[in-house]
């Protein structure tokens, strides 16, 4: 079976696109398996999606300009470029399925497909994989275009004809339980202290840093506390020194980058983070409470609403990032962390990842796999 994984620019596309390429590989009913991601040379999936092993081609997309006459004729253009070129690809590709998890890269090549139908020179399945709450404009563009739509999230009334629950896919490692200690010893932490992850997604948060900054320097951490801050690459160096101010005597951990989250989720206490979709099927799967501070500018404020979902099923805490500083981060971390508190939200986060996602993903898949896509 040939299948097309599609989506791209921040690790929360393409993570779960990596995760049902790895589930596909395990399933012996679609052997002999062919993957190919398709991405742009700019997004984070150039350096992500080689590392993984995958097979990658580069088309070019952009985002949909608003407002402004030259940048939309611009953004259309260079879809139309991206078109031309995932027409290539299909050509000589030719799959039986695609799929596509998110980011603008996926519209030229799930409408190449599409077109590839309409002249009959292909049956391939094309499948969406809507990870938020609420869809962006890409994702509500590419709906009537595919088959399936796959959700990470249930919906608050019944699913669409098209509509079918997955959960969000993540890889196989997050399933894997570790104990607390061997993760905080596998990151260099105190194995018996209260430990708070704070990850800002691949790119990193710089309001999260900033007041995560200020909260450390200002007053010493509670003595049973310690933290370890993903920082991402742009703010690195910045972050790093707070691993040797006084007010946090051996207890603070800088890292720029995790490839593998695995230990960091064993390590947490608690997670601060944003709430992109992928970081909350993370938190899922591997029953994690958190505090979220949704990213505001994201697309239709999808962040919100994904944080707004988690915190209605009692795993997580939301603290809006207008109302983020060292005062109200340390409040919220003192709240989340009460024993009773933080109890009841890591109960609700494992029974949000009870079922695997991949398992339903490799089923449906799997469906389709005696089926002849494409003709000869």
């Amino acid at each position: 079976m040939k299948v097309v994984l599609t989506g791209g620019g921040t690790g929360g596309h393409v993570y779960p696109a990596l995760a049902i390429a790895e589930a596909l590989r395990d399933e012996p009913d679609v052997a002999p398996l062919e993957l190919l991601f398709v991405g742009t040379r700019e997004g984070l999936e150039a350096k992500i999606v080689p590392r993984a092993g995958l097979t990658l081609a580069y088309v070019h997309a952009a985002p949909v300009a608003r407002g402004k006459p030259l940048a939309l004729a611009r953004t259309l253009l260079e879809n139309a470029r991206g078109l031309v070129e995932a027409l290539a690809v299909m050509h000589r590709f030719r799959p039986d399925a695609a799929i596509a998890t998110g980011g603008y890269v996926a519209f030229p090549v799930v409408a190449a497909l599409r077109l590839v139908r309409a002249l009959r020179r292909s049956k391939a399945k094309l499948v969406l994989l809507e990870l938020n709450a609420k869809a962006g404009l890409t994702n509500r563009l590419l709906g009537p275009l595919v088959d399936e739509i796959w959700l990470a999230l249930a919906p608050a009334g019944a699913p669409g004809a098209k509509e079918r629950v997955t959960g969000t896919p993540v890889r196989a490692s997050l399933r894997r339980e570790m104990a607390p200690e061997d993760g905080r010893r596998e990151l260099g932490l105190a194995t018996r202290l209260t430990t708070i992850v704070v990850m800002g997604g691949s790119q990193g948060a710089r309001s999260i840093n900033e007041a995560l900054r200020a909260m450390l320097t200002s007053q010493a951490l509670p003595e049973d506390w310690q933290v370890l801050i993903v920082s991402g690459e742009r703010d690195y160096a910045a972050m790093k020194p707070l691993e040797l101010e006084a007010c946090t005597p051996g207890r603070v951990r800088v890292t720029a980058y995790l490839d593998d989250p695995r230990a960091a989720y064993a390590a947490a206490d608690l997670v601060v983070a944003r709430a992109g979709a992928s970081t909350l099927g993370e938190l899922a799967a591997t029953g994690t409470p958190a505090l979220l501070i949704p990213y505001p500018h994201a697309t239709d404020d999808h962040q919100a609403h994904n944080a707004e979902a988690v915190r209605s099923a009692g795993a997580a805490r939301i603290l809006r990032d207008g109302e983020l500083n060292a005062a109200s981060l340390r409040a919220e971390l003192a709240a989340a962390l009460d024993p009773a508190a933080l109890a009841a939200m890591r109960a609700a986060a494992r029974g949000l990842g009870s079922a695997d996602p991949c398992a339903r993903i490799r089923a449906r898949v799997k469906s389709w796999s005696s089926k002849k896509s494409h003709d000869p």
